[in-house]
């Protein structure tokens, strides 16, 4: 067991991201109906990556998947990166067309919700973000995001 701030986590990932991601993915696919890995998508000047894309009827969660331990500057970090995959969840907005909801999963639960208009969901809570879905995308979409 790991003790953090928030919450304690049960680090059945082993630090590897890509587990994580793929455990992410798996869950997402329970729920949605179509879901894609590692989606690499480029603009006219570079290329981007989304860890899980949700497909929904009306819009798709670009989910940005975050294994941070236990960090004196996590919370820091976090909202570094709610800020990048916004401006990412964008650019893939407008290449697909589809209204995108960004969303970061993280590990750990540092009590951010939102920030950078990125919902943040903590890994012990998605099941429950998902089945809940219209409740927290509902302001999300008729922001315009």
């Amino acid at each position: 067991m790991n003790f953090c701030h928030g919450r304690d986590a049960d680090l059945e990932f082993e630090d590897r991201w890509q587990d994580f991601e793929e455990h992410i993915l798996k869950i997402v696919r329970s729920f949605c109906d179509d879901a894609e890995f590692r989606k690499v998508f480029f603009n006219s000047r570079r290329k981007f990556e989304v860890d899980v894309v949700g497909y929904f009827d009306d819009f798709c969660l670009c989910i940005d998947c975050k294994l941070y331990g236990c960090t004196r500057y996590r919370v820091h970090s976090l909202k570094k990166e709610a800020e990048k995959h916004v401006i990412r969840c964008a650019e893939f907005e407008k290449a697909t067309g589809k209204k995108c909801v960004p969303v970061l999963v993280t590990l750990l639960d540092d009590d951010i919700c939102s920030d950078f208009e990125c919902l943040v969901v903590p890994y012990y809570k998605f099941n429950y973000f998902l089945s809940n879905i219209d409740m927290f995308t509902r302001n999300n979409i008729n922001m315009g995001l």
